[in-house]
């Protein structure tokens, strides 16, 4: 089993940037990046849909703005957006890592239950990133924005279409959006996990599942949320000057 790799020190590779993390509460890939942001130097802005864990979150992690966000609702990212830039007078990166899951049968799923993962997960991450870059444009300044999508928008996995559908608009929007983005100075690239182990995660996948899916796995494990939010650092960084459009594979699977 390849083990966990020693925690890395900052390294400032994110120095006075203003970032802005969505579905920062909790546990997950958003929290982590969150804090490893920070740890790189950047002033944080953590958003969230649920009030209570996003205060808790922000206490924990200290020198951090936080703003209650919904991404189903326009004018919630447009207030992320503009409070961001009435705290720190400006927006650099953007992580979008709003996303919603679950397993159903696409024989017995409803229209609703489609419906609800493709607006957190693409629409969510659609209204972001045209808020993000129309500030960006009006800036002048360049940026960047990381998209969180996931292996399965490559791979089936039984009761998933909703998401890996979700998951794959992500990746087509990275790459179109990358596009649009290119004449003011702003990258577009997205990371995919395979599978990142939280507590949520745990709580909401049965024991089998989460087993199998380990299985598939030639490191033996599950990636840590903070191995997945290094390599969203290192997009957001200048160490990924030349890439945009990509989605990055963050994932120890079997071919």
């Amino acid at each position: 089993m390849i083990s966990v790799g020693k925690y890395p020190e900052g390294a400032n590779l994110l120095r006075d940037k203003v970032v802005v993390v969505t579905a920062a509460a909790g546990t997950g890939i958003g929290s982590a990046a969150a804090k490893r942001c920070l740890e790189e130097g950047a002033r944080v802005v953590v958003s969230d849909r649920h009030e209570r864990r996003l205060r808790e979150t922000a206490e924990e992690l200290g020198d951090v703005h936080a703003v209650p966000c919904d991404v189903t609702r326009e004018e919630d990212v447009q207030r992320l957006v503009d409070s961001t830039v009435e705290h720190f007078g400006r927006l650099d990166v953007l992580i979008n890592n709003a996303g919603l899951g679950g397993t159903c049968s696409l024989l017995e799923m409803s229209d609703e239950e489609w419906s609800r993962v493709l607006d957190v997960t693409l629409n969510g991450t659609f209204r972001a990133t045209r808020a993000a870059l129309r500030r960006f444009a009006e800036q002048g300044t360049g940026g960047a924005i990381v998209n969180n999508a996931s292996v399965l928008g490559w791979r089936a996995q039984a009761g998933q279409a909703h998401y890996a559908a979700a998951k794959a608009g992500v990746m087509a929007l990275t790459r179109c959006a990358a596009v649009d983005a290119a004449p003011y100075d702003v990258r577009v690239n997205a990371v995919a996990p395979s599978l990142a182990m939280h507590p949520f995660l745990a709580k909401v996948t049965s024991d089998e599942v989460l087993a199998e899916l380990t299985a598939r796995e030639v490191s033996g494990r599950a990636a840590k949320p903070w191995e997945v939010a290094n390599v969203m650092v290192f997009l957001a960084s200048e160490y990924a000057s030349y890439l945009t459009g990509e989605v990055v594979s963050v994932s120890a699977q079997h071919a």
